[in-house]
């Protein structure tokens, strides 16, 4: 396992790995988590789901391309099934890096380790505002001279304006080779003109900083790529057959884009 382990859990400040495994229906989260998962509205418990739904379609498209290497920033709690498991289903020799800056995924590390044979998975115990320090363990396990998908999944809306989280996806997709991709959902309040009431005031009351962009905001992450039709779109649209009215109001926004050959 890569990383330097910090196991101690901060059980009075609200984690937004946590909220969102309760959200999820999850069972590793604290009071403290729940407290504010409990304020949010029931379309914040829809995203959740929604946000899952979309990284498995995603995947499983990216290893039907032959994308056989991925690195998962903000992970999460393991929930069933993961990245690995829908790759290596496609594509056994797959190999996937994952990493997060809760100690309490650490803990839950080992399920996210359990590779086929021919594959590997690994995790790294660190936090997105550090984009050298998970590259550098990353790339104990992945060739960067070959496509990497580079999934950042619900965690953007987390990073403020202060931590320039454009700079930190241009050092992230800086050192991906062509044919790479970028695979990222965001928070938005496009379609909720209520959302800083109801979904950013339980957040910032839990100590966790929010910061939900425009669809114009979300598409600048995707500068100087080849964003994958049908774009940038509501997350349970994207590459969905069958679509309900109701989704076009969904909370968060969903896109993939290749990296141009240079």
């Amino acid at each position: 396992m890569s990383g330097a382990p910090k196991p101690q859990v901060d059980t009075r400040k609200a984690h937004p790995a946590r909220v969102y495994d309760w959200l999820l229906g999850g069972k590793d989260n604290y009071e403290v988590d729940r407290a504010v998962g409990k304020q949010l509205p029931l379309v914040a418990r829809r995203s959740a789901r929604q946000n899952r739904a979309f990284i498995q379609r995603a995947a499983k498209w990216l290893a039907d391309q032959g994308v056989d290497q991925f690195l998962d920033i903000g992970t999460g709690i393991p929930s069933a099934p993961n990245l690995h498991q829908i790759v290596q289903q496609i594509i056994p020799s797959a190999r996937v890096v994952y990493a997060d800056n809760d100690p309490i995924v650490l803990r839950h590390a080992e399920a996210l380790l359990v590779s086929t044979r021919e594959g590997k998975t690994a995790y790294v115990e660190a936090d997105v505002r550090r984009p050298d320090v998970i590259l550098e363990h990353a790339r104990h396990s992945l060739d960067f001279g070959r496509p990497v998908a580079l999934s950042l999944i619900a965690l953007l809306h987390f990073i403020g304006d202060k931590d320039n989280p454009y700079d930190i996806v241009r050092t992230l997709v800086g050192t991906l080779a062509p044919g790479s991709f970028l695979v990222l959902t965001h928070g938005t309040f496009d379609f909720e003109p209520d959302g800083a009431k109801t979904i950013a005031g339980p957040y910032q009351s839990g100590g966790i900083t929010i910061r939900p962009r425009t669809k114009a905001e979300v598409e600048r992450f995707f500068e100087a790529l080849d964003l994958v039709p049908p774009g940038v779109v509501p997350a349970p649209t994207w590459r969905k057959d069958r679509r309900r009215p109701s989704e076009a109001r969904s909370v968060v926004y969903a896109g993939v884009a290749a990296v141009r050959a240079s």
